[in-house]
């Protein structure tokens, strides 16, 4: 069961400019993952098990204050804030940029954005099978894959909780030099497939309203029911 008064978390965007350089896996939690991960011990032991945690929400903001957790974020940090500060840090100064997930479709329009805001970046992309859960053979490919592009950053997003139990079940078989974040959404948010949530929805802290707006037979229960039971989920691990 994961616990928000045992997480690493992230204090503040600020603090995203002291993570040391080197081998770094940083992964993003929100009201969604936090009660995914109360049923799914591996995905839980996987946010833990990460360097960082990053509070995409701020309902982890506020659950982390309420539970009087040792690390209380002072201000959500979006997976998307995480991967555009990344992204100015290495691809601005000609690194090489991995993206690790994803259809082909989504991987060339990334492709080409990468190439028009960061033209000095290298890009490397791999698509992995379309499936529930890999094969022996399509973990080996992956990690080839990775190893083989040695990147200055790699972004592996196969959405949650997938992506992270993924990253962290391989981690040490991963011969890597660079920070790796786990953002799936943010794959379809930079490559233009899915739209963002206009600013003035990010700085009310709605976006997760906006996408219920926009997708309602999709997200109605994890917006309405999910937002009920992280509530609950959160005054169990108060009581406890």
């Amino acid at each position: 069961m994961l616990s928000l008064k045992t997480a690493d978390i992230v204090q503040s965007l600020k603090e995203l400019d002291s993570i040391p350089e080197g081998k770094v896996l940083i992964n993003t939690i929100n009201a969604h993952s936090y009660n995914v991960a109360q049923k799914d011990s591996l995905f839980a032991e996987a946010l833990l098990g990460g360097d960082y945690l990053i509070p995409d929400g701020a309902s982890i903001v506020g659950a982390c204050r309420f539970l009087k957790a040792a690390s209380r974020p002072a201000e959500r940090i979006s997976g998307w804030d995480l991967f555009i500060h990344e992204m100015d840090r290495v691809a601005s100064g000609g690194g090489k940029v991995m993206f690790a997930g994803s259809s082909q479709e989504v991987l060339s329009l990334i492709r080409e954005r990468v190439a028009n805001e960061y033209p000095d970046a290298t890009v490397v992309t791999y698509s992995p099978p379309y499936k529930p859960s890999f094969s022996e053979a399509d973990d080996k490919a992956m990690i080839a894959a990775i190893n083989a592009a040695d990147p200055d950053l790699l972004w592996i997003g196969m959405t949650a909780p997938k992506q992270e139990k993924w990253a962290y079940s391989h981690w040490n078989e991963l011969d890597i030099r660079c920070h790796c974040g786990t953002v799936g959404a943010v794959f379809d948010f930079y490559a233009g497939t899915v739209r963002r949530a206009p600013l003035w929805w990010q700085k009310h802290s709605l976006e997760w309203l906006y996408r219920l707006i926009r997708e309602p037979r999709r997200m109605w229960k994890r917006y309405l029911v999910g937002n009920v039971l992280f509530i609950v989920n959160i005054l169990k691990e108060k009581l406890s």
